[in-house]
């Protein structure tokens, strides 16, 4: 597991650490689509997802069958209204105090509904009927939620395809497409006044297809690269996924909205895909979830939102045999319907170890931008000691350490991959035999060294996207030994 990022929430985050023993996190949730006639019974899968450390669960619907399977867990559910439905929710109230009674009201609180979302993707639906009704028909579920004395407990969203972004590179100037702004307006102080998240899907994986080079799988992926910089904030982007994010946050922001949480309702990667389906692959998917997981545990949060997690929904719990289209369609269960083993492992099982997959890939040094968005997050510098040179006889020890400079961002990106390759990070967490001294630059050089020591001491293993070095100099501080390796 990752280290924590350390902000002024670290007593809270300590608190929690200790109460959560079972390792399960709030903000992972992942996507229960149904489009399949292979799907193990509600039962099996509550059973699964009792098994992991995913808390909470988003539905396209709201199949009575895995609601009640899903009482007394304590999983929160994300239930959803079908598109077809908006105009008769925006049009009649009673519709909207039916749909709530049968399908919020029957259920909870044994079954956690914490969020209904009426439609997916309706703005980029290309449908004006159903653009210009969606919020009538949130509002009218609102309502009927109000009515039930359920307001509080169970927000109302909807969620909406990166697309809507006109301009997303540098994440700093992301902006919406002017064309909805009116609708965006109303659906955003709808959002703000009652609490509810403004819901997207980003998928690093579709940037990487219109630009498959090296470089950009590695920024996709959470692998060492050397980063996109925004020129506009000199912030450094480590990773696709925190700058799409960025961009939605500058977009909310460029409107008025900066109260307003973002929630990333899809992200994930395909395992399996066609000829002409470039990085669809076992190893691309794993390293791109496991890292991505390992990226929210640490709580590092984004450039523009440092130091909580956004809650993220992984897609998906299964494939959806029935989906049409490329084989990438029916390709991103993490979990087999058949036999409910893992596809491939991520690190979500509660009694088992977080594991990732290597690096696929050697990043070069370019940095060209990426199709729809361009990273971009501050790095504030860290202050720390210049490491002498790196040592010249094979015979002398040496420890890989941050570079002096190194920013917070690539320090936590460096830490987040070291971490992410299987090697032991429990230490360094609250608690641990080398959480002291707690700083970002401590824990790097821990991780750093560590990854370099097991890697055999190949110098390579000690490049962390140019934020470390070979020193002949130990970090070890307070009787923390960090053990050292010959060159």
């Amino acid at each position: 597991m990752a280290a924590f990022r350390f902000t002024g929430t670290f007593l809270l985050l300590t608190l929690l650490q200790i109460v959560n023993k079972a390792k399960s996190q709030s903000f992972i949730g992942v996507n229960y689509g149904q489009v399949a006639d292979n799907l193990p019974s509600a039962a099996a899968t509550a059973k699964l997802l009792q098994s992991t450390s995913i808390q909470k669960v988003r539905l396209f619907g709201s199949d009575p069958a895995i609601i009640k399977a899903l009482a007394n867990t304590g999983i929160g559910i994300v239930i959803s209204t079908a598109n077809g439905d908006i105009p008769a929710l925006a049009s009649d109230p009673n519709f909207a105090k039916n749909w709530v009674n049968a399908n919020v009201v029957a259920y909870y609180p044994s079954s956690k509904i914490i969020l209904v979302n009426v439609g997916n993707e309706v703005i980029m639906s290309g449908d004006s009927n159903l653009i210009s009704q969606l919020l009538p028909a949130m509002q009218n579920v609102k309502s009927a939620l109000d009515a039930a004395s359920l307001g509080d407990e169970v927000k109302v969203s909807t969620v909406h395809s990166m697309t809507l972004l006109k301009q997303s590179e540098p994440p700093s100037a992301g902006i919406f497409d002017p064309g909805y702004g009116d609708v965006l307006k109303g659906l955003l102080a709808f959002n703000n006044a009652t609490g509810s998240p403004f819901e997207v899907n980003p998928y690093p994986y579709f940037a990487y297809r219109g630009d498959p080079r090296p470089e950009t799988l590695a920024f996709c992926l959470f692998q060492q690269n050397p980063g996109r910089l925004d020129a506009n904030t000199n912030i450094n982007y480590m990773n696709m996924f925190d700058a799409q994010v960025d961009a939605v946050r500058s977009a909310l922001d460029a409107m008025g909205f900066k109260n307003v949480e973002i929630v990333v309702a899809e992200t994930g990667w395909p395992y399996k895909g066609d000829s002409d389906e470039v990085g669809a692959s076992i190893d691309n998917a794993k390293a791109y979830n496991g890292n991505l997981i390992a990226h929210l545990r640490s709580m590092a949060g984004t450039p523009l939102m440092p130091g909580k997690s956004i809650d993220t929904y992984l897609f998906a719990l299964y494939d959806e045999n029935l989906k049409p289209g490329p084989t990438t369609e029916r390709s991103f269960g993490i979990f087999n319907s058949v036999d409910l083993t893992m596809t491939y492992d991520v690190g979500l099982s509660k009694s088992g170890n977080n594991s990732q997959a290597p690096a696929a890939v050697s990043p070069s040094t370019e940095t060209a931008p990426v199709v729809a968005v361009s990273p971009s997050t501050e790095t504030a510098p860290v202050t720390a000691k210049a490491p002498v040179a790196p040592p010249t006889d094979p015979k002398t020890k040496a420890w890989c350490v941050p570079k002096a400079g190194a920013s917070d961002a690539e320090l936590q990106a460096s830490l987040d991959y070291a971490c992410g390759q299987g090697i032991d990070c429990s230490p360094i967490q609250p608690g641990g035999s080398r959480f002291e001294p707690n700083t970002l630059a401590a824990h790097a050089a821990y991780a750093m060294n560590l990854y370099y020591k097991t890697s055999g001491q190949n110098p390579s293993s000690c490049d962390s996207s140019q934020a470390a070095m070979l020193s002949s100099h130990s970090p070890s501080t307070n009787g923390c030994n960090f053990p050292g390796g010959s060159t």
